[in-house]
């Protein structure tokens, strides 16, 4: 009698793989940066924060005075007029150097690029020089009218300070813009011309839809600027334009008070992220719902 034996392989355990290691070396890389953000941006916010809440009464004093709701007043006029003349004219500059060829233009493009490297003062430096009541503007019009009275004298307004904001932060509206515009595709903007429509219709119903998302960045980030912009309203001289900024710097460093200057900025501070935060909310929600439109 003969018997088959079927012999089955035998499993060996396989041998307990030892526990991944956890990689140190990202963490470790970002403690340094975190702890640079901490000291520079959360810190002075923090002792802002504690100055003002550490003083009894310094925020009904503060919030109610006439000086605070004249500033914020001032501060969110004067933003709002920058920021729409700088849409205005950030838009016509784009579109002109993006679609309108001409000699020069790549040089005026890159002395629109240079204005974003200097400092602000300086752009009321050369506004004085050129518009103020000794300036160059004034003389010519004395030579020609021969009236010693300066025909322009504006500086000191809320206009100079406006008018020189808008000659600033126009070149941050103007850069996305013309980023927007360079990958928009050629092929659109033909066929929308070969069928008959005009230059304006061809900008209204094609162009601007198209580059808005990089005119509400722009002109978000111009709005953000102004609102907090302290240089241009010091250098003008403008006594009766007290921004937030402004008065800030009076409060904590002419006459000392620095709960109420720890006050003004808390509110500025408020302001500036709550105008950010709504901004991000709004151009994600839309963002999404075109994103879901064109799928």
């Amino acid at each position: 009698m003969s018997t088959s034996m079927v012999l089955e392989p035998t499993i060996a355990p396989a041998p307990d793989s030892p526990a991944p290691r956890r990689n140190w070396r990202p963490i470790a890389w970002s403690v340094p940066p975190l702890l640079v953000v901490l000291l520079i941006a959360v810190y002075p916010i923090v002792r802002v924060l504690t100055e003002s809440a550490g003083t009894p009464g310094a925020w009904s004093q503060v919030l109610g005075s006439a000086s605070f709701r004249d500033a914020l007043w001032r501060t969110v006029s004067i933003a709002a007029c920058s920021t729409a003349g700088c849409l205005v004219l950030g838009t016509f500059l784009a579109v002109v150097l993006a679609f309108v060829p001409f000699p020069g233009s790549g040089l005026v493009g890159r002395l629109i690029d240079t204005v974003l490297t200097l400092p602000s003062f300086l752009i009321t430096l050369a506004f004085t020089f050129l518009y103020g009541t000794v300036g160059a503007v004034n003389a010519l019009i004395t030579q020609l009218t021969g009236n010693h009275s300066p025909a322009l004298n504006f500086l000191s307004t809320p206009t100079g300070v406006i008018l020189a904001e808008i000659t600033y932060f126009t070149p941050f509206v103007v850069r996305p813009l013309l980023a927007a515009f360079a990958q928009m595709p050629r092929e659109q903007l033909d066929v929308a011309a070969s069928l008959g429509a005009s230059p304006w219709r061809v900008l209204r119903g094609v162009v601007l839809p198209e580059a808005w998302p990089a005119l509400a960045a722009g002109g978000s980030l111009v709005l953000l600027l102004t609102l907090n912009e302290f240089g241009i309203v010091l250098f003008t001289g403008a006594k009766g334009v007290i921004t937030l900024p402004a008065l800030i710097y009076t409060r904590g460093i002419v006459t000392f008070d620095l709960p109420g200057a720890a006050v003004l900025a808390t509110v500025q501070v408020v302001l500036s992220l709550t105008l950010y935060i709504g901004y991000r909310l709004i151009f994600a929600r839309v963002t999404g719902s075109r994103t879901k439109q064109e799928g």
